[in-house]
């Protein structure tokens, strides 16, 4: 039998504020794909597993002043969201690195719905953004991101200050190391539409009289297929390996 209703209640409010504000933004449980519903469900089912775990941090924090509990439910969802945005941005980074890849390869054909989300995006960037997510599902990343919110209880302790720069470094240093990591992944692109516009600029210096965008844009996108088919395993295999130390390292 429970002892304090109402302070049972509070507290897993203020456990669902920081699992719900990462799962508000968590790739993959965020998508506009998934009903409203299941999202909340799931946030719940989460926020009801992490209550007895830390119990002991989150009850005795709850049964203060009205004032402070609201100020406890801002900073859980801030610091929720925080853990979540470093997640998200480590997957846009590959969509970013999508958008470069089927820019340097001439696969630029109209744009379609988005497969993750309420948006326009072209059919190569979605395939390589779903893959690499569904990669990352396969390697259980949602089970590091849900120990990382456990851990989160010690790092940043519920009633605690929160620190607006401590954030901002957290984000802007898993943005940096995001976009390193996808440049390498989109550099044999990059370098391979770079040398191939310009030989066929010389060629076209040559014989200006040709059409030459209409001639070399079917070697250009062959090409760049070639390519994707034979290093997308390395791709993936580099993008999926890099995403424990970008998020851990936080």
């Amino acid at each position: 039998m429970i002892e304090d209703p109402q302070g049972t209640i509070l507290a897993l409010f203020a456990a669902f504020c920081r699992v719900g504000g990462c799962f508000l933004v968590l790739p993959g449980f965020s998508s506009a794909r998934i009903a409203m519903q299941v999202r909340l469900f799931l946030a719940v089912a989460i926020s009801m597993a992490v209550l007895p775990i830390m119990w002991d941090t989150i009850y005795p924090k709850v049964s203060g002043p009205t004032s402070t509990y609201i100020g406890i439910i801002a900073i859980e969802t801030v610091i929720g969201g925080v853990i979540g945005l470093i997640t998200r941005y480590y997957v846009l980074g590959l969509q970013f690195a999508g958008t470069v890849l089927t820019m340097m390869i001439g696969f630029t054909g109209p744009p379609s719905q988005d497969i993750l989300e309420d948006a326009a995006e072209n059919q190569l960037t979605n395939l390589i953004s779903l893959t690499g997510l569904t990669v990352l599902f396969m390697m259980d990343f949602h089970h590091v991101v849900m120990r990382a919110l456990v851990d989160s209880y010690t790092a940043m302790p519920m009633g605690g200050t929160f620190s607006p720069q401590g954030a901002l470094i957290s984000l802007t240093d898993a943005l940096s190391q995001t976009f390193t990591i996808m440049l390498s992944l989109a550099s044999p692109f990059i370098l391979y539409g770079l040398l191939f516009n310009v030989a066929v600029g010389l060629v076209n210096k040559l014989a200006p009289q040709l059409p030459i965008y209409f001639i070399s844009l079917p070697f250009l996108i062959t090409g760049g297929m070639f390519l994707l088919y034979f290093g997308i395993s390395s791709l993936l295999e580099i993008f999926a390996n890099g995403f424990v130390p970008v998020f851990e390292g936080r």
